[in-house]
């Protein structure tokens, strides 16, 4: 693209010389400028990327990559529905639920979301199974009444595991003495912590029976929920299953469920990411007062190219080529702290915490207590190719002026 005379006339002009110092530390800052831009969004960008897929999996091990669900709420043929769902391939798991928003009372009371399971088969479309602290999810056998609790609502209700809690439907039933709530004492029999607030302290679970008889729906249930291969074919899958039921259903996958949540997550990391591209911005402009400075210092040497015959559009080169190398070599010094700060983050903040003495993320206020990094290629493209867009219009205005220079105003007190 550009000749051997404008490369060699460009990279000679990065070097050094008695009379231009400040110039070349000049350089030297632009050039950390945009490292340190490159490197701290690739961090930053890194870790959020880590959060996002700390919350996602921990959501998603309380929660199905979809659901199924009937228009008119009686779910009896939920049976068929589950072969036929099965017979996917890209779906892996299917099991039943009931779900109810109730009251349950232990030593205080408080509102919580009633969600019974088949324990046997839970396991196929979420990981409570995992995620269980006290007891075991087997511990729910049909007609013991069993509950299991969050700790955030077993510490609400002021029960632990053998304690007895009850739960009360939204149904009312009539009997003799007037009109009584549906009513049911229940044994708790373990607790799980999911590492999410919203379920830890407002979810109860039990067998997906004992919910059946408590409010009252028979045979059927609230729904099927499903897990699949690769959750971000969520959307895709759920469709290609809803077109191939007979009948009408109602099918929302996780993407529908937490929009707002994801959603809310992916505007920070794009305001993120538009705030610490002001860092690789402001690198950017100094590459521009650099070059106007050697544009300014040289005045006599352009003067002498161009009585020599070199066309303007080659002295555009010179300096372009100049400006572009602070950013290529800026670039590339960020691109590999920035990779290797990404892969080791964990590392240095643990060497951090540990010469400061202090808890960066402490397990007792928050519920992901380390700092989860991913980095992502797309995102080093992306961050990379800024700085070096960055870097090359920043060099078009110095450019510009020193084709402009007048040969004969240059060289008049030379």
């Amino acid at each position: 693209m550009f000749q051997p005379l404008s490369l060699f006339i460009g990279l000679r002009y990065l070097r050094a010389k008695r009379r231009n110092h400040f110039i070349s530390f000049i350089s030297v800052i632009s050039m950390a400028g945009i490292a340190v831009g490159v490197m701290t969004l690739i961090t930053v960008l890194s870790v959020m990327n880590g959060f996002e897929r700390e919350l996602r999996e921990r959501i998603l091990g309380m929660v199905s990559h979809a659901t199924i669900q009937a228009l008119d709420g009686e779910f009896v043929e939920w049976e068929r529905v589950i072969e036929e769902a099965i017979a996917h391939p890209e779906v892996i798991g299917a099991a039943p639920y009931v779900e109810q928003e109730t009251l349950i009372d232990g030593r205080a009371t408080a509102g919580a979301l009633v969600r019974g399971i088949e324990p046997s088969v839970e396991g196929q479309v979420s990981e409570i199974d995992e995620l269980m602290i006290m007891g075991q999810l087997s511990d729910l056998r049909e007609n013991e009444w069993g509950i299991v609790l969050g700790v955030g609502l077993a510490a609400r209700l002021g029960v632990g595991p053998g304690d007895s809690v009850t739960v009360y439907a939204p149904k009312i039933r009539t009997t003799p003495v007037g009109v009584m709530p549906q009513v049911r004492r229940f044994e708790v029999v373990g607790l799980f912590e999911a590492g999410v607030h919203e379920y830890d302290t407002a979810v109860a679970l039990m067998h997906f029976t004992s919910a059946q008889k408590l409010f009252r729906l028979g045979e059927s249930v609230n729904g099927v929920r499903l897990k699949f291969s690769d959750l971000m074919l969520a959307p895709k899958v759920a469709r290609d299953i809803g077109q191939s039921l007979p009948g009408f259903y109602r099918i929302r996958d996780w993407t529908q469920q937490h929009a707002n949540f994801f959603r809310a997550v992916q505007t920070e990391k794009t305001v993120m990411f538009i705030i610490l591209s002001l860092i690789i911005a402001v690198a950017a402009f100094n590459i521009i007062s650099t070059l106007v400075m050697v544009v300014t210092d040289k005045q006599s040497d352009i003067a002498i190219l161009k009585t020599m015959g070199l066309a303007p559009a080659k002295i555009r080169q010179i300096f372009m080529i100049q400006g572009s190398f602070i950013g290529v070599i800026g670039t590339g010094i960020g691109v590999l702290l920035g990779i290797l700060l990404a892969l080791n983050v964990q590392e240095v903040v643990a060497l951090v915490e540990s010469v400061l003495s202090i808890d960066v993320l402490s397990a007792e206020v928050y519920y992901i207590s380390d700092l989860p990094s991913e980095l992502r290629l797309t995102d080093v493209i992306r961050f990379a190719s800024l700085a070096l867009v960055l870097s090359l219009v920043s060099t078009i205005y110095p450019a510009w002026r020193a084709a402009r220079t007048h040969a004969v105003d240059a060289l008049r007190y030379e």
